[in-house]
C-alpha cells in the first residue's frame, strides 16, 4: 500500500471523522459509535490497499497478531500507541523499531497511515473492522451464537453448520456465553434473532399459563353470570 494511496483513501474522511469521533455517543452495548464508524473508514482503505498488492490474507492475519498478541505483551508500546502526548513522528519511529522487516509492507504502511493521523489508539477497532469486512466482502454474514456454557470447537461447527443449512447463508461465527438463558441457544444473523433459550421458552410458559388462568376465571364468571 502506497502512502499517498492510503492517505488519499482515508483522509477524505477522517477530518470530518475526528469531529463525530470528538462527540461520539454508545449504543445499548457500551461501543462507541464514531470510533466504530471511523474504524470502519481505516478498514476499507486497508483492504483495498491489501487487495491492490494481492495480499489481504496476510495484512488480516497481522493485524490480529498486533492486536491479540503483540500489544498485549508490550504495555509500553500499547501506552505509545495511545497516547495523545506522543508525536506522529515518535510513533512512527516505534513501529519501525518493532516491526520494519517483520510486516508486509502494505501492513507497515498501514500502521504508519494510523499513526500520521493520530489513530493508532483505535487500532484494535480498526483490525476487527477490517476482519468484518474481509468477512463480508466473501460472502459471509455476521452470526451470534449465544449459549449458557461454552462450546466445544466440534460442537461449534456442527451448531454453525445446523444453522447455516437453516437460513440459507454461509455466516461467520462469534460464540458468546451467557448463563442468564440457562439453555438453548439465541443466534442472531444480522438484524434477525432465533431465540430457543431455555430462560425464552420458560417466559412463554409463564404467558400461556397465565393467559390461560385468566380465561378460566373469565368462563368461570360468565357460567356464573348465565341464569
Amino acid at each position: 500500500m502506497s502512502p499517498s494511496a492510503t492517505t488519499q483513501s482515508s483522509s477524505g474522511h477522517a477530518s470530518s471523522s475526528h469531529a463525530s469521533a470528538s462527540h461520539a455517543h454508545r449504543d445499548g452495548t457500551g461501543v462507541d459509535i464514531g470510533v466504530e464508524k471511523l474504524a470502519k473508514v481505516y478498514a476499507q482503505a486497508i483492504i483495498a490497499a491489501a487487495d491492490k498488492a494481492g495480499c489481504r490474507g496476510q495484512v488480516l492475519e497481522e493485524l490480529a497478531g498486533i492486536v491479540g498478541d503483540v500489544l498485549p505483551k508490550a504495555p509500553a508500546a500499547a501506552g505509545v500507541f495511545a497516547s495523545p502526548r506522543i508525536t506522529p513522528e515518535e510513533k512512527s519511529a516505534v513501529i519501525d523499531r518493532i516491526f520494519a522487516g517483520k510486516l508486509a509492507p502494505t501492513t507497515l504502511n498501514s500502521l504508519h497511515v494510523l499513526a500520521r493521523h493520530e489513530r493508532l489508539g483505535i487500532l484494535p477497532q480498526v483490525a476487527a473492522a477490517a476482519a468484518r469486512l474481509a468477512e463480508e466482502l466473501e460472502g459471509l454474514s455476521q452470526a451470534t451464537f449465544t449459549t449458557a456454557v461454552p462450546l466445544e470447537p466440534a460442537e461449534q461447527a456442527r451448531i454453525v453448520g445446523e444453522v447455516e443449512a437453516a437460513v440459507g447463508k454461509r455466516l461467520a461465527p462469534t460464540f458468546v456465553v451467557s448463563p442468564e438463558i440457562i439453555g438453548g441457544l439465541v443466534v442472531r444473523v444480522a438484524d434477525t434473532v432465533y431465540d430457543q433459550s431455555v430462560a425464552t421458552s420458560l417466559v412463554r410458559l409463564r404467558d400461556r399459563l397465565k393467559q390461560r388462568s385468566i380465561h378460566e376465571i373469565q368462563y368461570g364468571r360468565d357460567r356464573l353470570g348465565t341464569p
